[in-house]
């Protein structure tokens, strides 16, 4: 429960990167099913600012959306998409990927953000490291990331963040390394955080990396306490986290994919541009109760793609945003029936996978 309405686990979030999901409107997010939202740090520090969000009564009110919001550090972004940055015990200068000016993230500065933009899900800084890196620098970022952890709590204590009606979660990193995933998983089970995410994954390592990475972190996470992976929306990847014990979601995946073009069914990911379409006079997924496919065919959807016209981009994303929503519906029914293996063989055994999947988390910085 936030301040801002409940959200029902496993659950996942679209991302709203700069206080919008691209091309629609908040109505139409929450149609989709969405309880919750993500927005990132780095980029609102930049543009618009928090000064202006604050005069716009908060991020909330500025972007019209009434349910929660979580927001990432933006320290993944920091190292992603920024010009020089070097790192530093005290925390990260570096140059706006926009332009160019100088700026800082320290700890204690990406918690006064958060809580000022008025975020209902309060995410600490952590030290990113692209891989594959030496594993003396992911155990320096993943050591680094456990004492900014401290700093974050200390400050989010201090600018009295519960009260304002704010929760804090703390990041696991660690890289490929078994040992260093434990290490900060423990350090992370051990402190007063109110959840628990999973960074670094989905980075470009293989699907079984990944699960073997939850597979030795999320045993030493606190049941009481939602576990959140960063950065992962294939509905294959939603379907084996939960079943490794991940409770909330976000990717930019569903409607990157939609806005070119490629559409999530049962049977796996079509390109709708495909001429196999343009005579399709059915919906997309006859299964699907979104907007979309309530009222449009695939063959109006395949004119729009072929003409260049906006609007399939928008239908499209909220289809692939409905789908997630209504395989995360199907997850919770499983789990309260206890059925969720025997649907997760049923998933599997119906679903096509791509096997050349984009790198999610990379994507999430644009």
């Amino acid at each position: 429960m936030t301040r801002h309405g409940a959200v029902q686990t496993p659950a996942f979030m679209p991302v709203g990167t700069q206080a919008t999901v691209k091309t629609l409107d908040p109505s139409e997010v929450r149609a989709t099913g969405a309880e919750i939202v993500l927005a990132n740090t780095y980029h609102l520090m930049l543009r618009p600012g928090v000064e202006t969000l604050r005069r716009a009564g908060g991020l909330h009110q500025f972007m019209a959306w009434p349910g929660p919001i979580l927001t990432d550090s933006g320290g993944f972004q920091v190292f992603s998409l920024s010009r020089r940055a070097k790192v530093s015990e005290e925390g990260v200068r570096f140059q706006s990927h926009i332009d160019g000016s100088a700026h800082e993230l320290t700890p204690e500065s990406a918690m006064a953000l958060q809580i000022d933009f008025g975020s209902d899900i309060v995410m600490a800084l952590d030290h990113f490291v692209g891989l594959p890196a030496p594993i003396a620098d992911v155990q320096t970022s993943t050591e680094r990331t456990s004492r900014w952890l401290h700093r974050c709590l200390a400050a989010f204590h201090d600018l009295g963040g519960h009260d304002r009606g704010s929760a804090l979660f703390g990041i696991c990193q660690g890289g490929m390394e078994p040992s260093l995933r434990r290490e900060s998983a423990h350090t992370i089970a051990a402190s007063a955080v109110d959840g628990c995410a999973i960074g670094g994954l989905s980075v470009g390592e293989t699907k079984a990396e990944m699960a073997a990475m939850l597979a030795e972190t999320t045993p030493l996470l606190p049941v009481e306490k939602p576990r959140y992976l960063m950065g992962v929306g294939s509905p294959e990847d939603l379907w084996m986290g939960v079943s490794r014990g991940v409770d909330l979601f976000d990717c930019v995946l569903p409607t990157r994919l939609a806005r070119n073009a490629a559409l999530f069914t049962p049977g796996g990911r079509i390109n709708i541009r495909s001429r196999r379409y343009a005579e399709s006079h059915v919906p997309v997924d006859e299964s699907c109760d979104c907007q979309t496919c309530h009222r449009f065919t695939a063959a109006y959807l395949h004119h729009l793609f072929r003409t260049g016209e906006i609007l399939g981009l928008r239908l499209a994303s909220v289809h692939n945003l409905r789908f997630l929503a209504r395989q995360m519906e199907t997850i919770q029914t499983a789990i309260e029936s206890g059925t969720f293996v025997s649907s997760h063989q049923a998933f599997d055994s119906s679903y096509r996978p791509v096997r050349t999947e984009p790198n999610a988390t990379a994507l999430a910085a644009t």
